[in-house]
């Protein structure tokens, strides 16, 4: 039953391992993964604690039902790039044979001496010399610990030598692309001596109804891969979005600088992407709907390059971000970034920081060593190269956000950044709720904690105001219910990445997809759980305020939750959304709304109500009081 799995405690300095059972009260409160993350971390990372010391916590989670309903999993700690909170949900095989192995959470502290590797055979792990990996990329270390323990089937997570040499935006990888990114965690892992984990694992588990499962597993999977979004996916993958952001004016050119590239933008459409290079398509374990697309470079300076993806972000953060317009390029520099292990969002938009900073003649050849030139594609691989192995002017952007303190006065305020993560790919100016979202992520920058695509779909709007249980507003320019929005997105969210269910498969861009009631019908199916949609909004609301609680440990308040000043001051130049601004005083409102409904002060943080009707530690509530 997966309600048995225990999390291992596992202390790389002392090489000791602590096997714990994980009580069925915490499991109801905050079931698994990201939920479970939060829990361990807010309480093994106190306030103030530097990403890098050795007793930083890095946590691995499996959903609840990862391994039975799907892949997917959370990697979680305290965050390199942001110095706040760290947290990527990831997909792949990883997930579901870390929970084959009888554990859904590993916690790992301390710092192995010398580079190490962890092999977890269902209830064995062992510490394993790493010192002949280190230095190798990602795809080629997942390659050499299979050989090297005779079994094709393990699934590894590693880092590449970004996370190395602390970059502090790199990523954790697995399988050919799929990566745990954003906010750093590669950087921690690799700042323990860690370099990847593998784990093999068949360990006999049950299923509370299993007929009743199965029926509805079918039902569920059907749900998922018949509406028009599930379909665009299995044809195309995640790269359909661009054409919606090119042609509807929110993607980011030369960062931020324009929000659309019109017709240049079609190279780099999934149509022609798909026509030119596509080489058939996988999926993740379990998954119906088979986005994760392979591609192939056929001809031209880079033929032969192989792998899987790109996805959206990765287009976009190494394409028109850094004025970047040729497909075999933008495919080939997203392979590159994971075969470094370096996220390819936070690394675009830094890059893009660079480019913009050369332009305006902040930095010049004399700090670089080389023109950075915008859609020079030598100059871009040259300075990511650099940048991951901290080799002159990268060493600076190996930074990150904290870069500014090693370049010019002025820099800093063309530095686009929320609670000290880099902005994304696309430009929120027109689209209120989701740039709304990005403001008050608990990660900083994040299009992934809520994203209520929804209102940028041509949904009618009676319907999505029935939907969310409010007014939404006229259209997605208008200010009106988007707090209600990102709200009721972020508890969703929370609840999915805590069961195990991919991001895309629920309520993202349909809200036709798979939801709370199909939630409550498969844990009751699989684990025996009887649940109502209200007890998942209750646990969602849990698990968002914990990570809440941890940010406002931090020093995080209503200070924060704010948009780079580009979005409130320049509008948009030119294109189909021109003219368009995030107006500051109706942003104050939405924020007012926010808190609102989630139950904190007016400035941000969770009240003593709040805490005692969600059942959450006082102790650290009272932290959090003596922070504000």
């Amino acid at each position: 039953m997966p309600l048995q799995r225990k999390t291992a405690f596992i202390n790389l300095s002392t090489r000791e391992v602590d096997v714990q059972d994980i009580p069925l009260s915490l499991r109801k409160n905050f079931f698994g993964g990201r939920g479970l993350n939060m829990y361990y971390l807010t309480h093994l990372a106190p306030k103030g604690l530097d990403p890098f010391d050795a007793e930083s916590p890095l946590i691995f989670g499996a959903g609840l039902m990862t391994g039975v309903l799907g892949g997917r999993m959370n990697v979680s700690g305290k965050s390199p790039e942001s110095g706040y909170l760290a947290d990527s949900n990831v997909g792949g095989y990883f997930g579901a044979e870390l929970a084959g192995t009888g554990f859904s959470h590993l916690v790992i502290t301390g710092k192995s001496p010398t580079p190490v590797y962890l092999y977890i055979n269902n209830g064995n792990i062992a510490f394993v010399n790493a010192t002949h990996l280190w230095g190798k990329k990602t795809g080629e270390t997942q390659t050499l610990i299979r050989d090297e323990l005779k079994d094709d089937k393990i699934q590894t997570m590693c880092i590449g030598p970004a996370g190395e040499n602390r970059v502090r935006f790199a990523c954790i990888i697995t399988g050919p692309k799929n990566a745990a990114g954003r906010t750093g965690l590669g950087a921690l892992m690799g700042s323990k001596n860690l370099k990847a984990i593998a784990v093999r694992g068949n360990t006999p588990f049950s299923i509370h109804d299993p007929k009743g499962y199965l029926d509805l597993l079918r039902a569920t999977s059907r749900k998922a891969t018949s509406s028009a979004w599930g379909k665009a996916l299995g044809e195309y993958g995640t790269p359909i979005l661009f054409k919606n952001a090119n042609t509807r004016g929110w993607t980011s050119y030369r960062y931020h600088q324009k929000t659309t590239v019109g017709d240049r933008g079609q190279e780099l459409f999934a149509e022609n992407f798909k026509a030119k290079m596509g080489n058939g398509a996988n999926s993740c374990f379990g998954c119906p709907v088979h986005c994760r697309h392979r591609f192939e470079i056929k001809a031209g300076r880079f033929k032969g390059t192989k792998g899987e993806g790109p996805e959206y972000a990765s287009f976009a953060s190494m394409g028109p971000t850094l004025g970047n317009l040729d497909l075999s390029s933008v495919v080939y520099l997203s392979e590159l970034c994971n075969q470094y292990g370096v996220d390819t969002i936070s690394g675009g938009n830094y890059l893009g920081f660079a480019f913009t900073l050369f332009e305006k003649g902040i930095i010049t050849k004399a700090d670089v060593g080389y023109a950075l030139n915008w859609g020079d594609h030598d100059a871009i691989e040259r300075l990511l190269t650099d940048t991951v192995y901290r080799k002159g002017f990268g060493d600076i952007m190996a930074e990150g956000s904290f870069a500014v303190n090693r370049l010019p006065a002025e820099a800093g305020k063309h530095l686009l950044t929320i609670k000290n993560v880099s902005i994304e790919m696309t430009d929120e100016r027109a689209a209120k709720a989701l740039a709304f979202g990005l403001a008050v992520a608990t990660r900083g920058t994040c299009h992934m904690r809520s994203r209520p695509s929804a209102d940028v779909v041509n949904y009618p709007r009676e319907i999505l105001s029935q939907f969310y249980g409010g007014d939404v507003g006229k259209d997605f320019k208008d200010y009106t219910g988007k707090a209600r929005m990102v709200w009721w997105h972020e508890l969703f969210n929370a609840v999915t990445d805590s069961v195990g269910i991919c991001r895309l498969a629920g309520v993202f861009s349909s809200i036709n997809a798979i939801g709370y009631l199909d939630i409550c019908q498969l844990l009751q199916k699989a684990v025996g759980l009887d649940m109502s949609d209200d007890d998942l909004y209750t646990l969602g609301e849990r698990i968002y305020t914990t990570e809440r609680m941890f940010i406002n440990r931090e020093g995080i308040s209503r200070k924060d939750d704010h948009l780079p000043d580009l979005y409130y001051e320049q509008p948009i130049p030119d294109g189909p959304t021109q003219g368009e601004t995030i107006d500051k005083a109706k942003f104050e409102t939405l924020l007012d709304d926010y808190y609102r409904l989630h139950g904190w002060n007016d400035i941000g943080i969770p009240t003593e109500d709040t805490v005692n009707r969600l059942n959450l530690d006082a102790l650290i509530n009272q932290e959090v009081a003596k922070c504000a």
